[in-house]
């Protein structure tokens, strides 16, 4: 079914005030009903940093009607294939990369809200050789973890690793009936460069994740206030244009976009609706 839903990478921002909101809000859970008014879909974010809590996944769903989406991400212990050592070169194997149980504890605890969720992510950072040997090693990993996923979750995979976006792997993710990330961010090709040279093989869902370049180079322009445009980019069209394509050839797009992409995410967003109707 074609649909196209535009929202924000997270929403807790008191410097949204006057864009999306009238008053401001202990909570983010306090934000969600006026910013579900404005938007139809928002990624939870946070939950990639800790694994989500029942109640907060009810607090989220209080506030919005039923046609409202979420995209989330997967908490990091099950993402990371090492733990991160603050300070340390030392490489130490997570035991709960891509842990079957870790997962179903965390499906578990978000299982209220599935109905609404369009993409269930796993955000690999960048992994080196001595992270991951190789795009095969990656797919056969992952290959193990997704035969115990059940077929019913909207399952997503954000690489940062270039090299891994080819032939290869999108043909692994077609065949699995996984939703490609696309992440328009520092150090990876354009999300419309990797789209034109694999559009056939993408159908269904498509996230595109609008994320921006050098993130404390933003947050110096912005003071951290995300209520205005400070790195407008000039290539926004060929983003639209691209999201216009999926749309064209049946497919539901699904576009978060971030604060650090240009500054404010209503903003750009306001961009992308005028732009896509």
């Amino acid at each position: 079914m074609t649909e196209l839903r535009i929202g924000t990478c997270s929403w807790n921002y008191p410097s949204w005030l006057g864009l999306v909101y009238t008053t401001a809000s202990r909570t983010a859970a306090g934000y969600l009903g006026e910013y579900s008014r404005r938007f139809r879909t928002a990624e939870i974010d946070s939950w990639f940093y800790k694994l989500p809590e029942r109640r907060e996944v009810l607090d989220y769903l209080a506030p919005v009607d039923e046609d409202f989406r979420f995209t989330v991400k997967v908490s990091e212990d099950i993402c990371l294939t090492h733990r991160r050592n603050r300070g340390s070169k030392d490489l130490v194997a997570n035991p709960d990369f891509l842990s079957p149980a870790l997962f179903s504890d965390y499906l578990g605890r978000i299982e209220p809200m599935l109905p609404r969720i369009d993409a269930v992510m796993l955000e690999f950072e960048y992994l080196n050789r001595d992270k991951m040997k190789s795009l095969d090693a990656f797919l056969r990993a992952l290959e193990t973890f997704v035969a115990t996923v059940p077929s019913s979750i909207p399952l997503a995979v954000e690489t940062r690793n270039k090299n891994y976006l080819g032939d290869e792997y999108f043909a692994f993710l077609r065949e699995k009936g996984i939703i490609h990330v696309f992440s328009e961010k520092l150090y990876l090709p354009h999300v419309y460069e990797v789209y034109a040279d694999h559009a056939d093989a993408i159908s269904g869902t498509s996230v595109i994740r609008l994320l921006g370049g050098d993130r404390k180079e933003i947050e110096e322009k912005t003071g951290n206030a995300w209520n205005r445009l400070v790195d407008e980019k000039p290539d926004k069209a060929r983003v639209a244009e691209m999201s216009r394509d999926l749309l064209f050839r049946g497919g539901r797009v699904v576009i978060n976009i971030n604060n650090h992409y240009e500054g404010s995410a209503p903003l750009t967003a306001t961009y992308f609706e005028k732009a896509l109707g």
